[in-house]
């Protein structure tokens, strides 16, 4: 998304010593204003065109353009509370890096960095990776040059309070923490009802979105979690490290209704955003 730039002109004579006298009334005087030295401005500055008049100075057009700030967001969701579907949208939108700690785990991984092999380690024995390993990662991908210079998107992280506190000692701050709200009972049905093609990939769910023919039908798999019981001990964790992770944002956050289409979902974020936009 093309950002905006403010522009403020001032007129700067090549003759400082000698007072302007306007040849056309001696009643006007051409404002002063005041120019700012801040790092996030930039110079243009051109040469006017001008029409010869006695003992007239020659006027440069200094102008300071103001770069807006990009946009820094956190969304979270429960399990099939449709945050992938919305980080889509919120990307293609808004041009932000979408960044996943998850991608971020499996990228180290694949690239052999240090941190990606002490990873391993942990994941090889089955042992969760350790918060500080995986902040690391994410503070490192969103000091990236392409994070600073459009913006991010975090996806589902912080996962906890302590990770919450970690970013934030790290200095990372969001503009706004999105979370997507969703009852406990269509979350428990979109779970359980989805299905996996094993020869595309596709997700399909027997009610909302079922296969096209009996053939794929037939070929669909289930995730071995995607049980009511099993969502719902997911859920319970999830609601715990929601509720934690609250009380470091909850001055910047926005509860979005999640239950309804997902363009319906999309504008209650775009508003916010826009909103956000406006006072940056």
């Amino acid at each position: 998304m093309a950002s905006c730039c403010s522009l403020s002109f001032v007129a700067v004579s090549s003759k400082p010593n000698k007072p302007y006298s306007s040849p056309i009334s001696s009643s006007v005087q051409l404002p002063i204003l005041p120019f700012s030295k801040s790092s996030n401005h930039s110079l243009l500055q051109t040469q006017c065109s001008k029409i010869p008049l006695p003992n007239s100075p020659t006027f440069l057009v200094v102008g300071s353009a103001k770069k807006q700030e990009p946009l820094r967001i956190m969304i979270s969701g429960a399990p099939a509370s449709g945050k992938g579907t919305q980080c889509e949208l919120i990307t293609k939108k808004y041009d932000l890096v979408h960044i996943a700690a998850g991608d971020l785990l499996r990228a180290e991984i694949a690239a052999d960095t240090e941190n990606g092999r002490r990873a391993k380690e942990y994941m090889d024995k089955g042992q969760l990776v350790p918060d500080e390993i995986v902040v690391t990662m994410v503070k490192d991908r969103l000091m990236h040059p392409d994070s600073q210079e459009k913006g991010w998107l975090l996806d589902g992280y912080p996962r906890s309070l302590s990770q919450a506190v970690a970013l934030k000692e790290f200095g990372v701050q969001p503009d706004l923490f999105i979370l997507l709200e969703v009852p406990e009972e269509i979350l428990v049905d979109r779970v359980v009802g989805r299905r996996l093609d094993p020869v595309t990939g596709k997700i399909y769910h027997l009610k909302y979105s079922p296969p096209e023919t009996e053939e794929i039908a037939a070929r669909l798999t289930q995730r071995f979690d995607d049980t009511e019981e099993k969502v719902k001990l997911r859920l319970q964790t999830h609601y715990q490290n929601v509720e934690s992770v609250l009380s470091l944002y909850q001055d910047i956050t926005v509860q979005v209704d999640g239950s309804v289409s997902k363009e319906e979902v999309f504008a209650q974020i775009d508003g916010a955003l826009s909103q956000l936009l406006e006072t940056k």
